[in-house]
């Protein structure tokens, strides 16, 4: 792997600015900041050509890993750190063979090579968190045994902050960082326990991106979702079926398609149960249908089509009204399906409701005080006064659940339909028989 994977314009243009501006080698020395050897050392390489650079790190390179790390956590001054973080940077572009140079500089100081890239992954200068982070991945990726949370904890935590910025350059840099990292096993667990940044991937993809983001933030999941007790949690956490359905369906890339597609294939194979029904929910079914008619360049593509397509089909198949309903309200999105509105569906199966100690019930109950939808709300209000209507001891329980005062403060609510949809439940709750046995 090599730094070329983390591209980037801006930090393209200003390593270039920063190439071209001279640095005090000879003032550093005389105050100390740099022996003799290390300016005779530098004034070899400073400002060569690119010939005689690659020549003196073929011969010299680990002396010069040492060196430039060694000066990167000894100086203060912005402009040469900068500078001192585009020589480490060209040495390992495109020379994948140089970065055990930089890792075997643990040998002379143990606090070498991470603990002078962290530091400046630190400074509030974009320049030097972003080009830092460049580095640190490419270093932490070659990494031959498995990185432990004291290697990671710190990176992570800038990335968290990078990914959930306004700057198009730190979530651009945020997210190829977390691309290269996540094809670890571990850093997928490390990157898991840190919230904000599986939030951050999703607020990026929220707000239209263009394909190449698109992409590489849907890669990030689909790698994440390799890991069991991610594929199990990571929709009930964050939502990201809909989300990443809507990425596909707007997506003229086909790669983009490609690894949503892969992503979901994860989520199923991994854990049926806890995906399926928002697939369901989310109209994936009639999408992967409409996938499987169309030609397309990849044959994993397909393979992993015809698959959601199948399993969604099976588990569609053997679906009552009843699992519908249930799987509406496990995704949170609830909406006008026909169920809603249908008295044979509340006839029937308002008492299911009230199974493995109300469960649905409550379900329903946490949707209608916690979502901020208002389409949600007023379907969510409409089956509270339905519950009550079919099931006799209906007022009771809703009562005894503490939801009839939220169903109440809904007459207020600044939506129209959901106001009319609470009055209608309420005049439910006040007119039917009070019914405690």
């Amino acid at each position: 792997m090599s730094v070329s994977l983390v591209s980037n314009a801006y930090l393209d243009d200003a390593s270039s600015k920063i190439r071209s501006k001279p640095v005090p080698w000879e003032g550093y020395q005389r105050a100390e900041l740099v022996t003799p050897e290390d300016l005779a050392l530098i004034k070899r390489i400073d400002r060569q050509s690119k010939a005689k650079t690659e020549s003196l790190l073929l011969s010299d390179g680990q002396t010069y890993a040492l060196l430039y790390l060694r000066l990167l956590k000894k100086l203060q001054r912005l402009d040469t750190m900068q500078y001192i973080l585009v020589l480490i940077a060209d040495a390992l572009a495109d020379h994948d063979e140089r970065i055990p140079l930089f890792s075997r500089t643990a040998g002379s100081d143990p606090e070498l090579p991470y603990s002078p890239l962290t530091r400046a992954l630190d400074m509030q200068d974009e320049f030097m968190q972003l080009k830092s982070a460049q580095i640190l991945t490419v270093l932490l990726c070659a990494e031959p045994r498995p990185l432990g949370p004291s290697q990671l904890h710190h990176f992570l935590g800038t990335l968290a902050t990078m990914v959930q910025s306004h700057s198009p350059n730190k979530h651009d840099v945020g997210v190829q960082c977390l691309e290269a990292l996540l094809a670890r096993p571990e850093c997928r667990q490390a990157v898991w326990a840190i919230p904000g940044i599986i939030a951050g991937l999703v607020e990026i993809l929220k707000h239209k991106q263009g394909p190449q983001m698109c992409y590489q933030v849907a890669f990030c999941f689909w790698l994440l979702t390799f890991e069991q007790n991610i594929a199990e949690e990571i929709n009930k956490k964050f939502d990201i079926i809909p989300l990443l359905t809507n990425v596909a369906q707007n997506a003229v890339k086909e790669k983009v398609i490609r690894v949503i597609v892969a992503t979901f294939r994860n989520l199923v194979s991994k854990a049926p149960s806890a995906n399926l029904p928002a697939m369901l929910v989310a109209q994936l079914l009639p999408y992967a249908k409409n996938l499987c008619g169309r030609k397309w360049t990849d044959d994993d593509i397909v393979e992993d089509v015809q698959y959601l397509r199948d399993e969604l089909a099976a588990n569609f198949q053997s679906l009552t009204t009843y699992d519908e309903y249930t799987s509406e309200l496990a995704s949170g999105h609830l909406s006008w399906s026909p169920v809603h509105e249908s008295d044979d569906f509340w006839k029937e199966n308002a008492t299911k409701l009230n199974e493995k100690d109300y469960g649905q019930l409550k379900t329903l109950l946490q949707l209608l005080g916690d979502s901020q939808d208002p389409l949600v709300l007023a379907v969510a209000v409409h089956d509270i006064g339905q519950y009550v209507k079919h099931y006799e001891r209906g007022k009771k329980i809703i009562n005894d659940l503490g939801a009839k005062r939220r169903v109440m403060e809904l007459m207020s609510h600044s939506d129209s339909d959901v106001r009319y949809r609470a009055l209608v439940s309420v005049q439910q709750l006040v007119s039917q028989p009070w019914i405690t046995a």
